[in-house]
């Protein structure tokens, strides 16, 4: 599957692509900017150190401080220190794995799907909830006061609105309601809209509550945050459109790890806040969010996201113009074909 630029827009908050993933701060702790990968003794193959990579939540150095403590826990536990490392972008984090720059990281189904693919690393665990929720929901928000009340009101008003979203690899910020909402009615939200401008949930939230945008996308565990966060501004938002479920994020880590820390990466994740000092641990959870721990799981836990990646593709080829019916059943006969072949390596047997 290759992988996918940032699409281009009318306006931005945030810029991606790769010339804003090169000026992204990247916040290690304790590490040589240039030097994030695993560290190895020389001529010993000894390990001395590891790397982990945050998916975007918020800033990165909240993200940073939310994680650190049970990063801690985790070097603890494998007598090898754990550095950390956050970026704003979801392709800045994308970037670092691609480069070797982190060992092993907390990223979407989709982030996880190109690293799969084409950086040889393998889910190891799933994130689970206190509430024991399989999964979370996009969602479209508007002004409490919006003159939007239903989905199809959206649609009566082309070229009109402002419309903030997330970067191409965010599952609930872009994927699922370009999908589910655009697609399926032979739209492409870049052209829909007045103006798109592209960000994190947070600040997409605070874009709409401050009147800045019509209409932005996000998801059911971001604002729950928000609502912590930002009481004032959630009071002003409101839900318009909800999607189907979609997993939770996964950790994936690098397959020329040795094979013993991998597997003991991977059973120090998901016995975490599972033994004696389980109340303790999951309080460290909570800093992230409302996190009660990882599950054990393997690339198979990605078919959900290759699925979603899979109808996009169909159905805006659909919408496409084609020289002939011919060239677009080409087309579709070569999604199907990428999507079963991929389907068939993420469902192959594999171990940490």
């Amino acid at each position: 599957m290759p992988k996918k630029g940032i699409a281009s827009h009318r306006s931005t908050i945030n810029p991606g692509g790769f010339a804003g993933a090169l000026i992204t701060v990247l916040l290690v702790i304790g590490l040589c900017p240039f030097v994030a990968r695993a560290e190895t003794a020389q001529d010993s193959g000894h390990i001395n150190a590891l790397t982990f990579g945050i998916l975007p939540i918020g800033g990165p150095s909240e993200s940073l401080a939310a994680w650190r403590p049970m990063l801690d826990d985790l070097g603890h536990t494998l007598h090898l220190p754990i550095r950390s490392l956050s970026v704003s972008t979801y392709e800045g984090l994308g970037q670092a794995m691609a480069e070797e720059r982190v060992d092993f990281a907390f990223v979407s189904g989709r982030l996880a799907l190109d690293a799969v693919v084409h950086d040889r690393m393998q889910v190891i665990a799933q994130l689970t909830r206190t509430n024991g929720s399989r999964g979370y929901y996009s969602l479209l928000i508007v002004a409490k006061d919006s003159p939007l009340r239903h989905l199809d009101d959206l649609f009566k008003e082309p070229g009109k609105l402002r419309y903030a979203r997330g970067e191409v690899l965010s599952v609930s910020g872009y994927l699922v309601p370009e999908t589910q909402v655009f697609a399926n009615r032979r739209l492409d939200s870049d052209t829909f809209f007045s103006s798109v401008s592209v960000d994190n949930h947070q600040n997409n939230a605070l874009a709409v509550a401050n009147g800045e945008v019509d209409i932005a996308t996000n998801n059911t565990a971001d604002m729950e945050r928000f609502a912590v966060r930002f009481p004032d501004q959630y009071a002003r938002l409101r839900v318009l459109w909800t999607s189907s479920l979609i997993p939770h994020a996964v950790v994936v880590i690098r397959t020329d790890l040795p094979a013993d820390l991998r597997q003991r990466v991977a059973a120090a994740l998901t016995s975490y806040a599972k033994g004696k000092n389980a109340p303790a641990e999951l309080a460290k959870l909570h800093l992230i969010h409302d996190i009660s721990g990882f599950a054990p799981a393997g690339n198979e836990a990605l078919v959900p996201f290759a699925d979603i990646e899979f109808t996009l593709d169909r159905r805006r080829a659909y919408s496409a113009q084609w020289v002939s019916d011919a060239a677009m059943q080409a087309r579709l006969k070569k999604i199907d074909a990428e999507h079963e072949a991929l389907v068939r390596q993420l469902m192959a047997p594999s171990a940490p």
